[in-house]
């Protein structure tokens, strides 16, 4: 089988100000590391529907959503989070391929896919968009697995330098999933503390120091992710890929290197080798460095390739 990469150049149109961190270079630099990367299966990212949207967010939010996409110029949701006029369809497209992601490798069409799109979702709580996030992306693709699939164990990490705020309150009373986060701490948006738990201990948090790097992060996957996500044996896992605890983001201060993203890759494959037929739908979160985005993307995705092969 193969590795599904879907994106969708309708991405290209959520145009973000000048000087904000979330743009559209962002996807542009990812698509360039990725051209040579033949073995790949590129498929165009669908629009999600309504009903996709509403298996994690209310009728009223997303009605709030779609009445404030602007026709022109931008509309500030919250101080860091815009809408232009292509805003409302990149976020669908966005939802919609980890949907199509999640289907690809539930019907066993690929082993794993990487989901290359924006905006990003961990951050989009409940009825709130917050952090450049509109939708839950992730979340409603966990939610999918289960509704529509049958998935009883659904394992999510976030190896993203925020704490995915977003995805632990969507997924707070889901028993059938698992929410990893391993994030810096103390930084925005301030939660993520290790007694926030979920209503049935589906939520783990694992906050890092700042300044602290690789060493820090394998040990604390080591010893305390890896074998938690061995107990619970999901039939799939799901990663918020945000590459923003690389050493060279400019958002915050965790030291990663490139093959730490590439180590942490190789490790997940693994046990979703061993527990639910190796497959992983990955999606893009945070990465705010050009050039260190675009490499650390490029040694996840090798990973996902080789596993995938």
């Amino acid at each position: 089988m193969a590795t599904a990469l879907y994106s969708h150049d309708d991405c290209l149109a959520h145009v973000t100000p000048d000087g904000h961190p979330e743009q559209v270079a962002r996807l542009t630099a990812i698509t360039d590391e990725l051209a040579g990367f033949d073995a790949l299966d590129r498929r165009e990212a669908p629009e999600c529907t309504d009903a996709d949207i509403l298996l994690c967010h209310p009728q009223s939010y997303l009605d709030r959503i779609v009445t404030e996409s602007p026709a022109s110029g931008w509309v500030m949701l919250d101080g860091d989070t815009h809408m232009s006029p292509g805003s409302l369809t990149a976020a669908r497209r966005a939802v919609g391929a980890n949907i199509a992601a999640v289907d690809a490798v539930m019907s066993g069409d690929v082993t794993n896919a990487f989901v290359a799109t924006r905006p990003p979702g961990h951050h989009a709580e409940t009825a709130t968009p917050m952090g450049f996030c509109l939708f839950g992306n992730i979340a409603i693709a966990a939610r999918h697995a289960m509704e529509r699939h049958g998935l009883s164990r659904v394992t999510i990490v976030d190896f993203d330098v925020h704490h995915g705020n977003g995805t632990q309150a969507l997924l707070w009373n889901e028993p059938r999933a698992q929410f990893f986060s391993s994030h810096q701490s103390p930084l925005w948006p301030g939660s993520g503390d290790a007694n926030e738990t979920g209503g049935h201990n589906n939520i783990w948090n694992y906050p890092l120091p700042p300044h602290s790097g690789g060493a820090e992060m394998r040990k604390t996957y080591e010893h305390e992710i890896f074998p938690a996500i061995e107990r619970f044996e999901p039939e799939l896992i799901l990663i918020s890929a945000g590459f923003d605890a690389h050493a060279d983001d400019p958002l915050a201060q965790l030291n990663w290197q490139t093959s730490d993203f590439a180590w942490l890759t190789e490790r997940l494959c693994d046990l979703a080798s061993k527990h639910c037929q190796g497959r992983v739908v990955s999606t893009l979160e945070g990465g705010y460095d050009l050039r260190a985005l675009a490499a650390s993307v490029a040694a996840h995705v090798t990973v996902l390739m080789e596993k995938g092969a």
